[in-house]
């Protein structure tokens, strides 16, 4: 069998571009736009604490920005979000190709 060499591109989109790491880039957006919502239309004291749903739902990649300045947390959330949906890609590649080729070899 012959391999196929792939651009990073290419296997870049390959990993991000399936349904489990799509579904999860739609949670993470889902829960940002959530947080944004309570924090600047919805007045009460609890309000400041929703921004933490949006660190809890990127962790623990995006735990690691925490301790740079202020404009770096919110892209260090923004990698955390690819970098995760990227390492759920591979697991679903994996896990789909392993099913596949389980598959073929019991026919």
């Amino acid at each position: 069998m012959t391999e196929q060499k792939r651009s990073p591109i290419q296997a870049f989109r390959r990993l991000l571009v399936n349904p489990v790491s799509l579904g999860y880039l739609a949670l993470v957006a889902a829960v940002w736009a959530w947080v944004l919502v309570m924090t600047f239309l919805v007045p009460h004291p609890d309000a400041s604490l929703a921004g933490v749903w949006g660190f809890l739902v990127t962790a623990p990649t995006s735990l690691l920005f925490l301790g740079m300045s202020s404009p770096l947390v919110w892209v260090g959330v923004a990698v955390a979000a690819v970098f995760q949906a990227l390492l759920l890609g591979a697991a679903y590649r994996g896990i789909t190709g392993l099913v596949r080729r389980a598959g073929t070899s019991a026919a």
